[in-house]
């Protein structure tokens, strides 16, 4: 399994679309900074740039192109076939892959929802942003590397989960809020760090229970998912 994750890590490392990781934790740092600088009430600024920037779009971006490409990439141009030769259970591989995917994004979008929040003059805020990006982290990458073997346009789906699912049809029509990682988050994160920049719309209990069935859920049937390809990574 070690030597799955290290493959996996160099391999994301090693393609640009790690340095897609970058612009949008810069911009979300580089903006609090600004406001801090010329003084702006963050009860003005922290909800749009903290939750509408960082944890609406920040974190699951991040997510998506890292979930997406620990396996996607590998199933899209064939490689797959060098991984599924290998004597080792597809369980040892999916979890090899999720670990260091669930790493990289908890690690790129938690440094900067910490700093960020932290600019608003609460470390407490910070730590609560982080922790709930945390949570977030592991939920979405496993939801992105199920659907990165499920379809052929994971980046798409994945975008019409972020943009509608969560951005429009969450914000709309209530019930779909039991259903979204990013409520899970925000609500981690108000419960560390209570404030009227963060409204919570799901319950605690509602939160654990479904980010585990989404963590759990998702990497079961990513392992089955994987089980089904056949050497020539096609499905059979």
């Amino acid at each position: 399994m070690s030597t799955v994750a290290w493959i996996t890590a160099r391999g994301l490392f090693g393609r640009r679309r790690a340095l897609l990781l970058l612009p949008l934790p810069l911009l979300l740092v580089g903006l609090a900074l600004l406001c801090r600088a010329y003084d702006v009430n963050p009860d003005h600024w922290g909800t749009p740039v903290l939750v509408g920037l960082g944890l609406a779009v920040v974190l699951p971006v991040i997510a998506l192109i890292v979930g997406t490409g620990v396996l996607g990439s590998e199933v899209e141009d064939g490689t797959i076939v060098h991984i599924l030769t290998k004597p080792l259970p597809r369980s040892e591989i999916v979890l090899a892959k999720f670990g260091v995917a669930a790493v990289v994004t908890a690690v790129t979008a938690c440094v900067p929802l910490f700093i960020a929040g932290s600019l608003t003059g609460s470390a407490r805020l910070g730590l609560g942003l982080a922790a709930g990006a945390a949570v977030g982290a592991v939920a979405y990458t496993a939801l992105f590397l199920l659907i990165s073997l499920v379809t052929r346009r994971p980046v798409l789906l994945g975008l019409v989960y972020i943009l509608v699912w969560e951005g429009l049809l969450g914000r709309f029509v209530s019930g779909t809020r039991n259903f979204s990682i990013g409520q899970y988050v925000i609500t981690v994160a108000d419960r560390i760090a209570p404030t009227d920049m963060l409204d919570a719309k799901v319950g605690l209990p509602m939160t654990i229970i479904m980010s585990a069935v989404v963590v759990v859920g998702g990497t079961l049937a990513a392992i089955d998912r994987l089980r089904s390809f056949s050497m020539a990574g096609e499905t059979s």
